[in-house]
């Protein structure tokens, strides 16, 4: 199986030192999408955007591009997984709008967020009758990175992200589902503000053209916008991975 490689960045602003690596013509996400594959909205993360917005947005990129979309801080700050189908329905009701270009459902957890089997593989059954398409969940509690947990996600095709800095040794890589592998690259050692050494960003892409068959997408996100290195670390990682040599 060929696996395709998605390199983009928490959002699609450009920041002036990085303009001249985009066209210059158009919006920003326009701009963006000529020259990243994917993007991960995280504004509705904190507030929901009207159905309208995601498809103009869907308007607005190639037909090869794919978008994740961050699930509501309702959903998984202030209910927890428990009780939550109104805020499930309207948030898929939003996102549906941008049609095929609807790459990956990601879902962020508290740290304070312990893994309680029937909570969440209750709120997982009941996304999946909702959903068919990918999802991502991104744990911080010790208690998600275990064997079983793996198994349970893994079973209900629910990839868990491998995220940087790592809270746990087995938090680095990705777990659950494999057919869609997803990495959340924060920023390191400061999360959200350090860029990547050159040598890091290295390794990272080493690992992104690793040859796999049971993957057919295998997504990076750079989240360390704070100190505006996920643009410039995004570009430099895939000049990295579509070097001569790499899968």
């Amino acid at each position: 199986m060929h696996t395709r490689i998605r390199i983009g960045c928490a959002g699609w602003s450009i920041a002036t030192t990085q303009a001249d690596a985009f066209p210059h013509e158009g919006s920003h996400l326009e701009r963006y999408a000529r020259v990243f594959a994917a993007v991960e909205i995280n504004s509705s993360f904190h507030r929901p955007h009207r159905p309208q917005t995601y498809a103009k947005w869907a308007g607005m990129v190639p037909a090869g591009f794919r978008f994740a979309a961050k699930m509501p801080r309702v959903i998984s700050h202030d209910r927890r997984l428990d009780d939550c189908r109104s805020e499930l329905k309207s948030f898929l009701g939003q996102v549906d709008e941008l049609g095929r270009k609807l790459g990956v459902l990601l879902l962020q957890l508290p740290p304070n967020l312990g893994f309680d089997a029937a909570t969440a593989l209750a709120f997982f059954r009941q996304l999946r009758k909702l959903h068919e398409g990918p999802v991502a969940c991104e744990p911080r509690h010790a208690s998600w990175f275990t064997a079983a947990v793996d198994a349970a996600l893994r079973d209900l095709g629910i990839a868990r992200v491998a995220a940087d800095p790592a809270r746990v040794p087995r938090a680095a890589v990705p777990g659950g589902d494999h057919a869609v592998e997803y990495i959340r690259l924060h920023g390191s050692p400061r999360v959200y503000y350090d860029a990547y050494a050159d040598a890091a960003l290295g390794r990272i892409a080493a690992r992104l053209a690793r040859r796999s068959a049971r993957t057919r997408e295998r997504w990076c996100i750079l989240d360390n916008t704070a100190g505006r290195h996920a643009t410039s670390d995004a570009l430099k990682l895939q000049a990295l991975v579509r070097a001569p040599g790499r899968g």
